[in-house]
C-alpha cells in the first residue's frame, strides 16, 4: 500500500482511510466525477474503461455513461481540430486521422461525423437578436 510507505508504526492507515470515507473525502462517486471532470480529451470508451479497471461499480459506470456519450461529439470535434484541423485529403492521412481519434477512446459513428464534417458544428449558431 502506496501510503503505508509514509505511515509511522503507530499510524492507523485503516482508521484514517475510514475517517476520510466519512468525511466524503474518497468515495468512488468523487472518483468518477474527478476522472470525468478531467478526461476532455478522449472519448467515453476510454474514460469508462478507465474508471472499469479502476473496478468503479458498474451502477455509477452508468450514470456517468450518458453525459460522456452524449457530449462525445463536441470534444471529438475539438480535439480533433486542435491536433489536424483540416480535413484529409488522402486515404493515408484519413486513416491517420481515425486512428487518432480511436486512440483516444471515440466511437465509431463519431469518428465518422468529425471526419465527414471537419470540425463543422451541427448545432446553429445563437441568434445575437434573442
Amino acid at each position: 500500500m502506496k501510503l503505508g510507505r509514509h505511515a509511522g508504526p503507530d499510524d492507523d492507515i485503516d482508521a484514517l482511510l475510514d475517517d476520510f470515507v466519512t468525511r466524503g473525502w474518497l468515495s468512488e462517486q468523487r472518483l468518477v466525477e474527478q476522472v470525468v471532470n478531467h478526461s476532455k480529451r478522449f472519448g467515453a470508451a476510454r474514460v469508462l474503461n478507465d474508471l472499469r479497471r479502476r473496478g468503479v461499480d458498474p451502477v455509477l459506470l452508468g450514470e456517468a455513461a450518458a453525459p460522456l456519450k452524449q457530449g462525445e461529439l463536441a470534444v471529438a470535434r475539438e480535439v480533433w481540430r486542435r491536433r489536424f484541423g483540416t480535413p484529409p485529403t488522402s486515404a493515408e492521412e484519413r486513416l491517420r486521422q481515425l486512428r487518432f481519434l480511436r486512440n483516444r477512446g471515440f466511437s465509431g459513428s463519431t469518428i465518422a461525423r468529425v471526419l465527414k464534417d471537419g470540425a463543422i458544428d451541427d448545432d446553429p449558431p445563437d441568434d445575437p437578436l434573442d
